[in-house]
């Protein structure tokens, strides 16, 4: 088999890998460090010295690595595949089988034992979570939920259904679906106010781009909604509160970030797209003056509020912290879901005091056999709740893929102490 034949396993790297745990201090801080600004050349970017200048700006992402791994096979850089075999390593890397048999051969006969003696023969599997509830299959494609504590009423949204299910008094499930509402994802609780926001966009592939684009509040003051629009062409996704109520949302196909009050009228630009590529999971720090902001294929990114200024969250520690889709702040924590990892993981990042620099990292759960793909939730005080077995696979533009029918969802807990 020639190279160029075995190289195209080698795109779906990025599916195949795994981490295994890691806990460790790192005993000073990272300078901080600027954000370099993602446009629509850096996802094209194929050959070693473009990827390279981005592995540069980005010297954490697993992602970029791998691109950088396919591009040395295709230029027969096989220094070049042994240093990034061992970069991977030394963060706990897991190949499939299948390319572990690859890899070698890749690098012909000569260098294959060096090539194997880079790869970890599997990772380790740490269930830690269990199964809260399950919501009926007919919700379909289940995003996020929340718990409200008053109420102790779970809520959940659904990308396809275009709705919203909470629990009846009685004990089940109940559905709620907005007027004209889009695809439903991101959900945040507003304790003080009673109202759960809700992120409303077109998000699940179709081409349809109808229904509204941008917040749906429901107040349980007064039973009504209120709605905030999103610019023209924005589809809000995942979103936060801060203790102001002030709510922050990101485009993760449009690449910017976005926060209103809770009675503007619409909302406004707070980072415009070209700064990000696809910005998900959002976290405050305590006193609400960082945000962070997870570009999935790139890292963490740290908004000054105040500036506007744009940091990237850096460590001294081996550690990928790109392939984050949830995010969120406890303690001195950032608590993160990275599902763009394989196996996925529930991650700690401890943070320096400054909040710049992650200086020590726990792995609350990994590779968990009832998952399919976790995806977000929110916290509920020393716990996350998420949800457990994400049914994106089902669904193709916006519709059910062929023999593939909806599944309950699990909502899962995950102690965080």
């Amino acid at each position: 088999m020639s190279p160029a034949s075995l190289l195209a396993p080698l795109a779906l790297l990025a599916s195949c890998a795994a981490l295994v745990p890691v806990h460790a201090e790192d005993g000073g801080a990272n300078a901080s460090v600027g954000w370099h600004p993602l446009g629509e050349e850096a996802s094209a970017a194929r050959d070693v010295a473009a990827i390279e200048a981005l592995v540069q700006a980005f010297p954490d992402s697993g992602t970029l690595r791998l691109r950088l791994l396919t591009a040395q096979f295709q230029d027969a850089d096989i220094e070049g595949v042994l240093a990034t075999l061992d970069w991977l390593k030394q963060r706990g890397y897991v190949f499939t089988g299948t390319s572990q048999q690859q890899i070698p051969k890749l690098v012909g006969k000569e260098n294959s034992d060096r090539a194997r003696a880079l790869l970890i023969p599997e990772g380790e599997v740490i269930a830690a979570s269990s199964v809260i509830d399950t919501v009926p299959a007919d919700a379909q494609l289940v995003e996020s939920v929340v718990r409200d504590p008053k109420e102790d009423r779970l809520i959940v949204t659904s990308v396809i259904g275009k709705a919203v299910f909470g629990h009846k008094p009685t004990g089940g499930w109940d559905g709620y679906a907005p007027k004209d509402a889009a695809n439903l994802s991101g959900i945040a609780l507003d304790p003080d106010r009673r109202i759960v926001w809700i992120a409303s966009g077109h998000i699940d592939g179709s081409e349809s781009k109808s229904g509204f684009a941008g917040l749906i509040g429901l107040d349980h003051r007064t039973n009504k909604e209120i709605r905030i629009p999103a610019p023209s062409g924005v589809s809000l996704s995942d979103i936060t509160l801060a203790p102001d109520g002030t709510f922050y949302a990101s485009d993760p196909a449009g690449g910017g970030v976005y926060r209103a009050s809770p009675d503007a009228t619409e909302m406004e630009v707070l980072i415009p797209p070209g700064t990000f590529r696809s910005p998900q999971g959002l976290a405050l720090n305590d006193d609400g003056g960082l945000l962070y902001v997870s570009d999935y294929r790139y890292g963490i990114a740290i908004v000054d509020l105040a500036t506007k200024k744009i940091s990237r969250l850096a460590t001294g520690l081996k550690l990928i912290l790109d392939g984050v889709d949830g995010m969120w702040r406890h303690g001195q924590e950032l608590i993160v879901v990275q599902n763009g990892t394989s196996p996925m993981r529930i991650s700690a990042f401890k943070l320096a005091d400054d909040g710049m620099s992650v200086v020590a990292n726990r792995i609350l759960e990994q590779a968990n056999p009832a998952w399919t793909e976790p995806l977000s939730g929110n916290l509920d005080g020393d716990s996350l709740l998420y949800v457990g077995n994400g049914q994106w696979d089902r669904f193709v533009a916006g519709e059910p893929a062929q023999d593939k029918a909806s599944l309950p969802t699990q909502i899962r807990r995950l102690p965080l102490d």
